[in-house]
């Protein structure tokens, strides 16, 4: 049965302090995401990190976020360089919601979070005023003004340099969000893929800690939904709690372990 949509932005959702669970479509598959719309997930995260399109390819970007757009869910979009100008054309795209790996320090987060706004922390920002698809082609109302009021951009904590400086990341004016990575957190810490590691979960508590002391939604990745239904009640607000293929996996699998032989 398909779900009602919602149709109020991610951050206004965040700054309600409400949560929200999405899934990684590693299929990037503009049918896939529009049925995960349907289903009634908050978000798809499109990680063009590890895999994919490339980020610059605007018409790969462009049929995912119309696939979106239809079934009522929004796009998170994981670009993988801290460079203002794959901000901008993101954003351009029409995507709403941006957020950077590998940043270690504040000054690198505020150089692309003022790269995403017209009006920055009382100053002119970075954003580039053309007439691209997130203006309606420049038949959209009051275009920068709602464009600063609608983006979204976060920021991935994945190193001790960024662990270290936490706090200063956070107090960026504009920071939409901060979101653990624990994977990569274990390797900074010399224990990869250990994630139950002393040291790993003390680095990913002192993020977590941080950013709810501060006001700053944290997100993070859920493993099993026992995991999801802790940590938010621990305060993280955005939850990833699976993938598409890890979901055909465990379906298929479970498929033909039932299967008889007969």
């Amino acid at each position: 049965m398909t779900q009602a949509r919602n149709t109020t932005s991610l951050r206004e959702r965040l700054e309600n302090d409400e949560v929200m669970l999405g899934i990684a479509d590693d299929t990037y598959s503009p049918t896939v995401v529009e049925l995960y719309g349907d289903l009634g997930l908050d978000f798809i995260w499109i990680d063009f990190e590890h895999a994919g399109p490339s980020p610059w390819d605007a018409t790969a970007v462009e049929q995912l976020l119309r696939a979106s757009e239809l079934s009522g869910t929004e796009l998170l979009v994981r670009v993988p360089v801290t460079e203002p100008a794959l901000v901008r054309k993101a954003l351009d795209a029409g995507v709403r919601n941006v957020f950077l790996s590998h940043v270690d320090t504040a000054e690198e987060v505020r150089d692309i979070v003022r790269a995403a706004y017209f009006h920055y922390d009382g100053e002119p920002g970075e954003r580039g005023l053309a007439v691209p698809r997130a203006s309606r082609w420049g038949q959209k109302d009051d275009y920068v003004a709602t464009e600063d009021e609608q983006v979204l951009i976060g920021v991935t904590i994945e190193s001790l340099e960024a662990v270290k400086n936490i706090d200063a990341i956070l107090d960026v004016p504009n920071l939409g969000f901060v979101f653990v990575g624990p994977f990569d957190l274990s390797v900074a810490v010399g224990h990869p893929g250990e994630l139950d590691h002393p040291d790993v979960q003390d680095a990913v508590e002192t993020v977590r800690s941080a950013s709810v002391d501060q006001g700053v939604p944290v997100a993070n990745l859920g493993f099993g939904m026992d995991d999801v239904n802790e940590k938010a009640r621990n305060g993280y607000q955005m939850l990833n709690i699976g993938t598409s293929l890890l979901a055909i996996q465990e379906i298929v699998t479970e498929w033909l372990n039932e299967y008889d032989g007969s």
